[in-house]
């Protein structure tokens, strides 16, 4: 039976010259501190270099393909596309999760899913590539991979609102309403402290704090968002 890594290079049309590349991209830190022994690193290294690499060829993707808008539009666009959840996003259409070694505690506790995760894994996958092919090819698999967002219209790219996505996420993928429960609100009424719980489905997915109440609910839901699956509402 194949190893995940070589059934995702198969579905993918990746051909590594160093296929042990393509395994430490797969490796979550997980897998790492619950197997000392093994000889593989985390992919954390690659994620580092894949982070700039990435915005590379976004950014000259974007100012090719879109001659005609400002500075900001296009700024906006990319920031969008190389967000946790834009990576997420690519990632998850990706299934890489699937081909992640990760260690049980993470497992059980939904890393795969999480949209931190896949994020870091397209970001070391893309490192891995490059290291191992180029930067031409990389540009030609992300052009693919990214096909949506970059051929998208000016502004429908735009983020809604953290706690909005959050409600329409949460709904999708459990059919209930995020729940915001106060901590507490500690300090004197010209500066309180505010600590805000979220769950979905009796689920505590976040905190945040903040000198708000709306603060402190926004951060938590950003939290949130980064457990729930990375999937379009």
């Amino acid at each position: 039976m194949a190893s995940p890594a070589v059934t995702l290079a198969t579905r993918l049309g990746l051909d590594f010259r160093d296929p042990a590349l393509l395994e430490q991209a797969l490796v979550h830190s997980s897998f790492v501190n619950e197997h000392p022994e093994s000889s593989l690193p985390s992919n954390e290294r690659l994620e580092f270099l894949g982070d700039a690499v990435i915005s590379l060829v976004f950014s000259e993707a974007l100012w090719i393909g879109h001659p005609d808008e400002p500075e900001g539009s296009l700024t906006t666009r990319r920031a969008v596309i190389v967000s946790t959840r834009g990576l997420a996003r690519i990632a998850a259409r990706l299934d890489l999760g699937s081909a992640l070694q990760m260690g049980q505690g993470a497992e059980r506790s939904g890393e795969r899913g999480r949209g931190s995760v896949l994020a870091a894994s397209l970001e070391a996958l893309v490192a891995a590539i490059y290291v191992d092919q180029g930067l031409p090819t990389v540009r030609d698999l992300l052009h693919e991979w990214a096909a949506p967002e970059l051929d998208a219209p000016p502004g429908s790219l735009a983020p809604k609102p953290v706690k909005s996505r959050l409600q329409e996420l949460s709904i999708a993928t459990t059919g209930k309403a995020p729940v915001y429960t106060l901590v507490s609100a500690e300090g004197p009424d010209h500066s309180k402290h505010y600590v805000v719980a979220v769950s979905v489905a009796d689920q505590h997915l976040g905190s945040g704090e903040g000198h708000s109440r709306r603060e402190a609910e926004t951060e938590a839901a950003r939290s949130a968002l980064e457990r729930l699956p990375a999937r379009e509402p």
